[in-house]
């Protein structure tokens, strides 16, 4: 998982006015699930106006291919770092509420297309709901690779992970979460193309649990990944800590002492949470293409650093008690002594470390809402999971090759020569910045809607006084991320929890269970007789409850029973992910290897 998020990346463009009243629209417009004469949206009616989304799209995307320009050289690189401004005007020609470009008038749309079901669209016109829905779904499938690469692609842990389990049973691993987290993200696309539409659209992962399982799968979803961003903005605090004191050491680091530890996270803290009173983001589509390089060049230069230099052995012991009494070597099984541990649980802690380097599916839902065509997102997705695949297995054997028992986690720390490891610390210092603002402002917001505006009845962010308890908020919610890393200030124990709770259950067993609700409930229904009446807003049924069911799991038993597997397999694999970083952490405390709210550092 990369130290730069990309679900704010996606927005490409746009003055953030614009923004908030796009998202105000579009809050409005999906509140008809909720609240449209008291009706529940039915199932089936998300499929019927998800098929004709996608029709449409069909037709405006051959429309949009022969109005695009010759591919050259030149546009290939503007496309990457431009605002989309030019490709939305093209996308958006003709469509309803669109500025009439053939004489129509403005409004005719909405006028000649009735309301939904006869019923009051509660302000909202057929013409805004369109536009607030189509209003930033400008991104093309090659921008889609580069976010899902930007998201993903964080190889600072993967050698540390080959150390832990040896050649064969890491390559095994990589190579297994790799094919399923490609699985879960085709499961994703094909659930969002059946149930998002301009009328009811998707935009996050939580939507989907509300559409399958209703408004408490929803909450559940929401308030996890509200963890999950809490716990990653500490753990960004904490690993650009460790950066911050092995920059203060100097270059005489091996005697040094540094600036104390506690200092550190807590200079990386105010600027963090400095940056985090921003509400709306623009123009950050270009971080999607200077992290991937920012990733790559560190990269190189721990190639080249670690194969012609020794380990960093004060940094080893300091974070993991293991001294340098023994050559570097390298296993093709598992290892019998590593830094993480002995035997199998070495093993599970390299293995959540493979987790943590894949996740990423959490924000799939939020790429796909921001297409201009989502029917080509598998072509970003599958070429960015070769490409983050194959990263990941040269980078790891490379380093754990030269490194052997005592590589480091994150790998550019565990440079010794300190210039070069300054340069990585640096380059991650700044993305890091913006990474744990934006992880920031999406946990945040997260908490907000769902808990003090929802439950509370706190005021949008829109409003002057949303504003005002944001920025109180803020300071907060930064304050709680500080006092976790500083209480805990192990990198890979943190990591690997996260990880093994959340990143493993957002990219694995979710997804598995999103399939068993759509596909069952999809088999459940039968062709001609059951259907989407969208005049009276009714669904016919032959049965309900449980023998409808069973009823759609029998038309694809296998296929059914492989994501049930998938899902318990994702279960299990995540309390044994847990169990290990939970042991992990509390053998460093035991042993004094890692002590809360100290100033020394875990890189010695």
């Amino acid at each position: 998982m990369s130290v730069v998020p990309a679900a704010n990346l996606a927005i490409q463009g746009g003055d953030p006015r614009d923004l908030e009243v796009v998202g105000h629209i579009a809050h409005d417009a999906t509140q008809l699930e909720r609240i449209k004469a008291g009706r529940v949206v039915q199932f089936e009616e998300y499929l019927y106006y998800a098929a004709l989304t996608r029709e449409k799209e069909r037709e405006e995307n051959a429309k949009f291919l022969q109005n695009r320009p010759p591919l050259s050289f030149k546009r290939l690189l503007t496309d990457r770092f431009s605002s989309l401004k030019n490709e939305k005007k093209i996308a958006t020609t003709n469509e309803p509420g669109a500025t009439p470009t053939t004489g129509e008038k403005a409004g005719d749309n909405e006028k000649t297309r009735p309301a939904a079901n006869g019923l009051a669209r509660y302000g909202v016109t057929d013409a805004e709901q369109y536009n607030a829905s189509r209003a930033f779904r400008t991104a093309s499938w090659g921008t889609i690779f580069y976010l899902i690469t930007t998201d993903i692609l964080g190889p600072t842990a993967i050698p540390w992970a080959f150390a832990q389990m040896g050649y064969g049973p890491g390559v095994a691993l990589f190579t297994t979460f790799a094919v399923f987290a490609w699985y879960s993200g085709w499961i994703l696309w094909k659930a969002f193309l059946a149930l998002d539409s301009d009328r009811y659209p998707l935009r996050s992962y939580g939507d989907y649990f509300y559409r399958l399982f209703g408004p408490g799968a929803r909450h559940f979803i929401n308030i996890g990944q509200a963890l999950q961003q809490l716990l990653t903005v500490s753990a960004l605090i904490l690993t650009n800590g460790q950066g911050l004191s092995q920059i203060s050491v100097g270059s005489g680091y091996l005697d040094g002492n540094g600036v104390c530890f506690i200092v550190c996270l807590l200079i990386f803290t105010l600027g963090g949470f400095i940056l985090g009173q921003i509400r709306t983001l623009q123009r950050f589509g270009w971080l999607a293409n200077v992290s991937v390089w920012i990733n790559v060049t560190v990269l190189f230069i721990c190639m080249g650093v670690d194969a012609n230099n020794p380990p960093n052995y004060k940094a080893v012991e300091a974070s993991f008690g293991l001294v340098n009494d023994m050559p570097i070597t390298t296993y093709a099984g598992t290892p019998p002594i590593t830094s993480g541990g002995i035997g199998f649980m070495a093993t599970i802690n390299g293995l959540n470390q493979a987790v943590y380097a894949y996740g990423g599916a959490l924000l799939f839902a939020s790429f796909m809402a921001e297409m201009r065509h989502p029917l080509d997102f598998w072509k970003g997705l599958l070429i960015a999971q070769v490409f983050i695949y194959c990263v990941y297995i040269f980078f790891g054997i490379f380093i754990y090759s030269f490194q052997g028992q005592y590589t480091y986690n994150p790998v550019h720390q565990g440079m010794v020569l300190f210039r070069y490891q300054t340069a990585g610390n640096i380059m991650f210092l700044i993305t890091g910045w913006i990474a744990a603002a934006l992880y920031g402002n999406i946990g945040l917001k997260v908490v907000y809607i769902e808990v003090f505006q929802e439950l509370l009845g706190f005021p949008p962010l829109t409003d002057k006084r949303g504003k005002i308890w944001w920025a109180v908020m803020t300071p907060i919610y930064w304050a709680i991320a500080f006092i976790i890393c500083a209480a805990v200030p192990a990198f890979t124990a943190v990591s690997g929890f996260i990880g093994a709770l959340f990143i493993l259950s957002f990219t694995y067993t979710f997804p598995a269970a999103v399939a068993l609700g759509f596909w069952v409930r999809s088999d459940a229904m039968i062709e001609d007789e059951e259907s989407f009446d969208p005049v009276t807003g009714t669904c016919s049924y032959k049965d309900t409850g449980v023998r409808r069911l069973v009823r759609g799991f029998m038309k694809k038993p296998l296929f059914h029973i492989f994501n049930f597997l998938y899902m318990l397999g994702a279960l299990a694999t995540t309390g044994l992910g847990v169990y290990s970083s939970v042991e992990s952490l509390m053998t460093a405390y035991d042993s004094g290897i890692t002590t809360s709210f100290s100033c020394k550092s875990p890189t010695g």
